[in-house]
Order: structure tokens, then sequence, then C-alpha cells
């Protein structure tokens, strides 16, 4: 099996960065009319922005409003105004749903495709694929792409001003990114672009858990602030940047196909997506039998930074073992990354493991040792 490693072709970090998408888009040499698909507060906050970068430059804009899913109805609509306007390029700007459209749209008509998050809410803006849901939020599928997006551009100027929630489902969601780095290497299974992990992809991922643990607790207080700090740059590159090259190029576990169960209780619909992959982290963990120093450090980084450690904070109080059953059925869905351990993933594991993950951070929580 051949070892490959894909990336954007080209990231870009730092305070206002927006001010600088037009002339980052000419340097990659593109022209035309690009369809920016955005969010409705990114639009409010950057629009004045885009006029002013977009005028000095040979690229003019259309914008599309988003409709709040990354679904099939979603990306047929964003098609069709690609269409209507004559767009050469199109350029996803807000959350990663956002994003997903964006990239889904740009890969159907075989556009060059800019992402702009405008928050660091997930480790999607850098990656290959979209995750589709149903209109009702009910993970559907995930869509993969010949190539990664040309222009990742992260204005964390923007990002310091978002929900604080946002950084921290982040990090929900690179929390995953090392354990399920790990065991698909140990398991030597394809990550997500079909090839073997290499080095670059494994270090990434270490780097991305050991940054978290490092500047985590001191990003959310840079958040809460509205400030942008080393740290707060250090986790935004994390959560996107790392995280995304990490997951992408090393491959996924049980973590994410915990959260894709997840999204079929509609009690969990309001919580974000890298929320449920924090909960999903510590599901692969028990899963996996690991000791109780990681488990224990885990747990305490996700306290530390307010993610999500039971069903409870879930919306899942009250969760039937049919419910669960059902979840963790979906879980282990043919095709699904549970699959990626180095050992055989049944229904039934999965529901112990949820449960009993929830059982050890109620345990941590109310002061007892592990």
């Amino acid at each position: 099996m051949l070892s490959v490693f894909c990336s954007p072709a080209r990231y870009v970090q730092g305070r206002e960065a927006t001010r600088f998408l037009a002339s980052e888009l000419q340097r990659l040499g593109f022209v035309g009319k690009a369809l920016i698909i955005a969010s409705h507060s990114p639009r409010e906050v950057l629009f004045p922005v885009w006029q002013t970068t977009f005028s000095v430059c040979e690229l003019t804009f259309e914008i599309l409003d988003f409709g709040g899913e990354c679904s099939f109805s979603e990306i047929a609509r964003g098609k069709d105004e690609a269409r209507r306007v004559g767009a050469s390029l199109i350029i996803g700007v807000g959350g990663g749903k956002v994003l997903d459209t964006a990239r889904a749209v740009a890969s159907e008509l075989c556009l060059p495709i800019a992402c702009c998050p405008t928050t660091a809410s997930s480790d999607a803006p850098c990656s290959a694929l979209s995750v589709v849901y149903t209109e009702k939020g009910v993970f559907e599928k995930c869509l993969y792409y010949r190539r990664n997006p040309d222009l990742v551009l992260v204005d964390t100027s923007v990002i310091a001003k978002a929900p604080v929630r946002l950084l921290i489902s982040g990090m929900g969601d690179a929390l995953a990114t090392y354990f399920e780095a790990e065991a698909s290497i140990r398991a030597h299974k394809k990550n997500v672009v079909g090839g073997a992990s290499t080095l670059a992809a494994a270090t990434i991922s270490e780097l991305c858990y050991r940054t978290l643990l490092k500047d985590g607790v001191a990003a959310v207080a840079a958040a809460r602030a509205g400030v942008v700090t080393p740290a707060f740059e250090r986790i935004v590159e994390a959560n996107t940047l790392l995280s995304g090259l990490g997951f992408e190029s090393a491959g996924l576990a049980v973590a994410h196909s915990v959260h894709n169960g997840l999204t079929a209780a509609p009690e969990t619909h309001d919580r974000l997506h890298g929320e449920k992959v924090a909960f999903g982290t510590l599901v692969q963990l028990v899963l996996e039998g690991r000791d109780s120093g990681l488990l224990n450090e885990v747990l305490g980084f996700c306290l530390s930074v307010g993610l999500p450690t039971t069903l409870a904070e879930l919306g899942l109080e009250a969760m039937s073992m049919e419910q669960a059953r059902a979840i963790a059925e979906r879980a282990v869905a043919e095709g699904e990354s549970a699959h990626n351990e180095p050992f055989e993933v049944t229904a039934q594991m999965v529901m112990d493991a949820m449960f009993a993950a929830d059982s050890l951070a109620k345990s941590v929580k109310a002061g007892e040792c592990v």
C-alpha cells in the first residue's frame, strides 16, 4: 500500500487575513467572478472588507446566503446559483457546514475552491471531503473529492469574535485526531485519501494533541476576552490545520463513528460536531482499554476547557437501551471508521463503552479516583 499525504495548496492565517483574500487568490492565478457562499453573520461583518479587497484585483464576486445545512438540496441550490452568475471560483465563508457545501459545489462544477472559516469549530476547512446531512440534521454520507482546497484563509481577528463555544468544539474535534491516527496506523488501515499514513501525518497528529494540552485553557481565556494571543493562534492552527491534515492523512476510527451514531438521536441535534466527537474520543479510549493515566489526562483536558464528557451533557441523560443500540448500530455500519481499529468492533462493544465512558466521567467530575 502506498503512503499518501494531502493538504490544501496554500494555507494563510493571521490577524485581519481577509484583507488579503483577493491578493492571495490573484497569487494563485484566479480571475473572473467568485461566488461567495456565506452564512449571515460573516456576511454582515466581512462584506465591506470584500468590497475593498476585491476592488483592486481582476476578480468580482456575488454572494449566496447559506441555507443552514449541508444537504444535497443545499448543494444543488449552490450549483444553480454558480451557473446563473457564471462563477469561475467558489469561496466558502463561515463554519464547517458552509465550507462543506462550498467544496461540494466547487467539486461538482470542477471549479477552484477557497475556504475562509470564520470559526475554529472543526477541522473541515483543509479537507477534500464534505459531510452531508439530511435537512433535519441526521448524518447521511461523506463526499470525497480529487483534491484539497486551493486556498484556506483563516482570519483570527474574526475567529476571536465568534462564540467561545465554537472554539471549544473545535478542540473537541481536534482531540480525536491523535488517537484515531494511532488506531488506524496500528491497524495498517487506509487513511481518508486511500493510502497508508506518512511519518508527517503521524507527527502532525501528535503535535495537535500536545498543542491542545499546552494552550487550550489559555486560548479559551483569550476567546472569552475576544482577543488574539499567541496561544489563541496556536489553538486555531491546531483545530484547523493540524487536525485537518492529521485526520485526513493519518485516518479516522471509533471517535467519529460514535459522532455519526449520535446524530441519529434528535436530542443531540443542538450539540456541535466537536462536542459529540469529544465524547466519541472518550468512548474510543475506553473501548480500546487504555490505561487510567491517559483517560485521566483526556478527561482533565475536556473538563478544563468545557467539553462535554457525559451522556447527560449531550442531551441523553435518559438514554434507553434501545436508543443506545440504535446509536451503536449506526456507529458500526458498513463503511464506518469504527472498523479502522486493529480489532473487530461490534455494536455491543460501542454500547458498553458509551455507558462506561459516561460512568467514568461522572466519577471524575464527582472527585472520585479512576
